[in-house]
């Protein structure tokens, strides 16, 4: 890879689901599935750290030619994304064949993969099952970032469930 893919969601969920790979999708591209306006170009996991998701998210990860990102050298630096390795940060910011993937073992907002997983939403998509954060914990992630665009991001999606409470009422 000489530049960084382009986000290609179909790619790379379907390769992660053809490994089997354990996750919850979070951040915006997981608010999109609930009508988030803003276009993302990377996807946001959290995968489980049980040592055999770790196997199949290692080998989906070689599949899609991962690499570390960093933003002096977009098209990654070659990692060994090895079990080991892939255990020892709670946050990796990939470059793939798929476009940009960032695995979040540990995302903002005290979550973790089992209680994401268990309040998970699932939707059909590409042909897989798809577990997908509640709109409610993508806002206390997004809260607890604090970054400038988490924050305006916060904006919307309270909105949206402001909006979704007025219709349910």
């Amino acid at each position: 890879m000489s530049t960084p893919a382009p986000l290609d969601p179909e790619l790379l969920l379907t390769t992660l689901a053809g490994h089997g790979v354990q996750y919850v999708l979070i951040g915006a591209l997981a608010a999109r599935m609930y009508g988030f306006p803003r276009v993302t170009a990377d996807a946001d996991i959290t995968p489980s750290r049980e040592a055999t998701n770790l196997e199949r998210l290692s080998a989906a990860l070689r599949v899609l030619e991962a690499r570390v990102f960093t933003e002096s050298v977009p098209e990654g630096l070659v990692f060994d994304c090895s079990p080991a390795m892939l255990a020892r940060a709670d946050l990796w910011n990939l470059v793939t064949r798929a476009g940009r993937l960032d695995l979040a073992f540990a995302p903002a907002g005290d979550q973790d993969y089992e209680t994401l997983a268990g309040q998970a939403e699932h939707f059909a998509v590409f042909g897989i099952d798809l577990a997908v954060a509640r709109l409610e914990d993508i806002l206390a992630s997004k809260e607890a970032a604090g970054r400038i665009k988490d924050r305006q991001d916060a904006l919307i999606i309270r909105e949206m469930l402001a909006r979704r409470e007025e219709g349910s009422s």
